[in-house]
């Protein structure tokens, strides 16, 4: 019988469910302390989010990544942590810039407090987790230094928009290989590493985590247009006007003026429901499908040159996921 799904991933044996469990139980302790203060407040918007929830990706990752060396060895754990505390930092300056008023169901901090205490507060996470990355050593410390220039690269690109002559769908998918991409593979990275995988190991682990990231939020795309049963509501990127990967598609084909039109700026409420069955009928649509397919296939590739242990099936049955959570 197979083990009970670990963070929305189907893990078929039962003890290395059992091993994802325990390091995602022991995570969970170290995130909530590793942000206490000596100041009440500070403590307390430093845990808003990561009281929020969330599935514990890229901590599971580290774990599973582990799994190819010796997954108990000290520096997992708080390798996990760093990765965790990483993406909350990101997440705190992300509302900011979005003006987010909601984050995992709870307002978010710049809505309960303010834009300033939000980025401050993101700040603190950020040192926080560097402060726990300085105790596993000079190479971890330096992998996690370049990780988050390119966090940071990715959101001034994205912010930019692609130069004169850019394609603008490489320039996209180059995106989110920076904001996504790299803290995931970072995450697969450290777990291999911090457990003594060999080297090789490390760095298949390292290119299909990031194929996996980009692969995600491509799903993310595609579930924002064609799906209306995953708990997001359908459009939500095309009333922002934002231009994920079906939008570029179609604003770069001649398929379909109308649609063309709909889709060059936010959408209005009005004309929602046209453009999303526009979209949902599009090629646009099958082309952004077949790239998220390229990037799973691509993420499967580098796995099954890994050795054949439960890890690396849960780790195949992942790039199964990210194409069948679409749709």
């Amino acid at each position: 019988m197979a083990a009970p799904p670990v963070v929305d991933l189907p893990v078929a044996d039962a003890r290395l469910a059992e091993d994802l469990s325990n390091g995602l139980a022991a995570v969970e302790k170290q995130l909530r302390s590793a942000v206490e203060s000596e100041d009440t407040f500070v403590t307390d918007v430093s845990k808003h989010l990561i009281e929020a929830g969330g599935k514990r990706f890229r901590a599971m990752l580290v774990l599973l990544a582990a799994q190819f060396g010796d997954h108990t060895a000290p520096g997992v754990i708080p390798g996990a942590v760093v990765m965790e505390l990483t993406h909350v930092a990101t997440l705190y300056h992300d509302d900011v810039m979005d003006e987010a008023s909601e984050r995992r169901g709870k307002p978010s901090a710049n809505a309960r407090w303010n834009n300033t205490l939000a980025i401050l507060t993101g700040d603190y996470v950020f040192a926080r987790a560097a402060d726990i990355m300085a105790d596993l050593g000079p190479e971890p410390v330096r992998i996690q230094a370049k990780t988050f220039a390119r966090l940071v690269r990715g959101q001034i690109r994205e912010t930019v928009g692609p130069a004169e002559g850019v394609d603008p769908i490489e320039h996209y998918i180059d995106v989110l290989a920076d904001k996504t991409g790299s803290l995931i593979a970072t995450s697969a990275r450290l777990g291999a590493m911090l457990a003594g995988a060999p080297q090789d190991v490390v760095l298949r682990l390292t290119a299909a985590c990031e194929a996996i990231g980009v692969a995600f939020q491509l799903g993310d795309d595609i579930i924002d247009v064609a799906s209306d049963t995953s708990g997001k509501t359908p459009g939500t990127d095309l009333r922002e006007g934002i231009r994920t990967l079906p939008v570029l598609y179609a604003l770069n084909s001649d398929e379909n003026p109308r649609l063309r039109s709909l889709v060059a700026g936010p959408v209005p409420e009005a004309d929602i429901d046209e453009a999303l069955e526009l979209l949902r009928a599009s090629e646009s649509l099958k082309m952004a499908r077949a790239e998220l397919e390229r990037w799973s296939a691509r993420a499967k590739e580098q796995l099954s040159e890994l050795p054949d242990i439960p890890a690396r099936a849960a780790l195949l049955s992942l790039c199964d996921f990210v194409v069948e959570r679409s749709g």
